[in-house]
């Protein structure tokens, strides 16, 4: 039997509720969501700005509001999610105190890149974690190195035209991304400048297990400190934090066997 909190937070049971009406029941306008919730216009726009800004929701073209990516990430998700980030956790710090720049790990979920850990840097100007949220996988560093280790038919799948509908803007040129992803799997590291966010750069590189990338990890800075001077450093970090990783995660994943 469940017992509400004592001190429950109505604003944070709203918002709960709100993703799992998006999840179950399908597209929602404000005026649905607010009298669903019984409460103010005002206050349903909010909690759906939120959950938007989180990817839990997406606004269609028509105005109603549908699940986010975050909400089906978990049945595309690869295995050993949780596993990876607890491996590479140390190794990011590492590799943070070595570039004084933030660092994170992503996976793959579709034709999103999940961010599943992250550390910040000590700089003031720094990119914030991005732990818990999802991007366009084609946009980020460490989306495009896991679209490259997918076969093209694998690739021409996820960006079909019927999987976009509804998001048809966002939907990339597919002969375009098959240029950029041979580059990227030619170098073996990738560079996002300002288009997954404006203003923060990122450089990623593959965690591979096997002949298989099992994930990606990128370090984030803001653009005004990128140089391409700094690239072969950054590179070079990147190559030993993910040798390292790659190790400890093939040892866990023997012992876990």
């Amino acid at each position: 039997m469940k017992n509400k909190p004592l001190y429950a937070l109505t604003s944070v049971d709203h918002a709960l509720q709100l993703a799992v009406l998006l999840q179950v029941e399908g597209p929602l306008s404000v005026s649905d969501v607010a009298a669903r919730l019984g409460v103010a216009r005002s206050t349903a726009h909010r909690l759906l700005a939120m959950l938007v800004y989180r990817d839990f929701a997406r606004q269609g073209e028509d105005r109603r509001y549908h699940a986010g990516p975050v909400l089906s990430l978990s049945a595309r998700s690869r295995p050993h999610t949780a596993l990876l980030r607890a491996v590479a956790m140390p190794h990011l710090h590492v590799l943070v105190d070595r570039l004084q720049e933030s660092a994170n790990v992503l996976v793959l979920a579709g034709d999103y890149a999940r961010f599943v850990a992250s550390v910040e840097c000590a700089q003031a100007l720094r990119v914030g974690t991005r732990e818990g949220m999802v991007f366009p996988a084609h946009l980020t560093s460490g989306g495009k190195l896991l679209l490259a280790d997918l076969g093209a038919e694998e690739r021409a799948a996820l960006y079909a035209a019927e999987r976009w509908e509804g998001r048809e803007d966002q939907r990339p040129d597919l002969a375009a991304l098959e240029r950029e992803l041979a580059v990227v799997a030619e170098r073996g590291f990738a560079i996002n400048k300002d288009r997954s966010e404006t203003g923060v750069t990122a450089v990623g590189r593959a965690i591979r297990v096997g002949d298989r990338a099992e994930g990606a990890v990128s370090v984030s800075m803001p653009t005004v400190r990128f140089r391409e001077d700094r690239l072969v450093d950054i590179v070079s970090a990147l190559a030993l934090a993910t040798r390292d990783i790659e190790h400890d995660l093939h040892e866990a994943l023997r012992v876990e066997s």
